[in-house]
Order: structure tokens, then sequence, then C-alpha cells
């Protein structure tokens, strides 16, 4: 991510207000995935939050006492803000988590830490905001350990308004453990039910989009030490 505020993440306007309905189904299995199951006293981050549907699901299946999602988005943050309905959500445009002066038990992040040009500033401001035992989940198959990645890296580009960088699941790990964090990972759709859609821009088969969602998207659990 960059250090400003952008109006809007890609330069196809469908290609953003699409995220809700297509990514519905693998917050699902984050929230089913996680090692919290009672969220009534904590505080919540979503980086990344683009229009808020992760933070407004998770409030639906675990409420939780209060949530924050922060995204360099400003269009995409007011959309989120108008969808809240009452939730105890505060939807942020923000370039630096330094910004919120708050302390959260909880962090998510989902298909954004790709997109993060300097991940060890990530995980040193991820470290500021998040309460000592707290975890962080980042979930992404965009890394270049994944065959697939060679493909979507410049379709991604073309369409993003900011640079993509080109990292890989050691790049992300090493940032974090030397930013003072415990580093899992978990394969975490290998069980999922996947729709299957026939051959699609990125997927150039249902075997290639079951390969990729059952081996390379992945759940990072970084525990602050």
């Amino acid at each position: 991510m960059v250090n400003q505020l952008i109006n809007t993440w890609t330069r196809e306007p469908l290609e953003e207000s699409s995220m809700t309905a297509d990514h519905t189904w693998i917050w699902r299995e984050m929230i089913s995935a996680i090692d919290e199951k009672d969220l009534s006293k904590q505080r919540v981050l979503d980086f990344g939050c683009n229009q808020g549907g992760f933070l407004r699901l998770l409030f639906d299946q675990r409420p939780f006492a209060a949530g924050v999602g922060i995204d360099l988005a400003q269009k995409a943050v007011d959309i989120a803000e108008a969808r809240k309905e009452g939730r105890p959500i505060d939807y942020r445009a923000v370039a630096d988590l330094a910004e919120l002066g708050e302390t959260f038990d909880l962090a998510f992040s989902h298909e954004v830490i790709y997109l993060i040009e300097d991940l060890a500033r990530h995980a040193a401001q991820i470290a500021s905001v998040l309460k000592p035992g707290g975890n962080y989940y980042a979930v992404t198959c965009c890394h270049k350990d994944s065959p697939l990645w060679a493909s979507w890296r410049p379709k991604i580009q073309a369409f993003s308004n900011i640079n993509v960088p080109d990292h890989g699941v050691e790049d992300i790990s090493s940032a974090f453990r030397r930013g003072g964090f415990d580093v899992a990972v978990s394969r975490f759709l290998a069980s999922a039910f996947i729709p299957l859609e026939g051959p699609s821009e990125y997927f150039p088969s249902d075997v290639e989009r079951l390969g990729c969602y059952a081996n390379w998207k992945l759940l990072f659990r970084m525990t602050r030490s």
C-alpha cells in the first residue's frame, strides 16, 4: 500500500464493486478458521477494508465490542460507512496506522498484504496497534510462490491504481518474524467447497482454480510476541 489516500483502488469500477460478492464465501472460511471464537469483548481491525463487507459479516456471525476498518480508497470507505447499519464499526480513510491512536485485540486483512511495498514497515505498524498476544490474520493467494502469479500480476497491475509488488511466502513471514511476531500459516481452503465457474481471466480451468485455492490461498497468523 502507498502512504497517501487515493480515490479508488482500481481503474475499473465493476472490479471494485464486485469484490464483496466475490469474496463473501472466502470471508466465511476465514471466520471459521480463526482461533478466536468469542469476540464479544474484543476490538477488531480490518486493514484494507474496501467497502466494509468483511467486518459486517464478522459482526453478524461473531459480534465484537468494536471494529475499525481502514482503507486508502476514500470512495470505498464512504460506501462502507453507508452500509454499516448500526453495527459498532467505524470505517476510516487512513494512510498510516499511526493515525488511529488506538489498540486492538485482533486484526485482519484479505488480499491486501501483497500490495504492501514495505513489509517490514507494515509489520512494525501492526505491532504498534495490536495488543501483546493478539493475532493478525492475513490472507492472500497473490504471491510469487503460486504458479498462477506470473500471469496474474500484470493483469492486476493493469487495473490497479498502485504498484503491485512481487512478494513470496518467505518475504512475508521473515518480515513479521523480524518484527517480533510468531508466524504460522495454513492452506485454509483445502477442505472448503470451492465454487467451480469454468475458465476465466484468472483461472484457465476449474482444475487450476481448485489447485490455487486448495494449495496457494494462504492464511497467515502473526501473533504479537
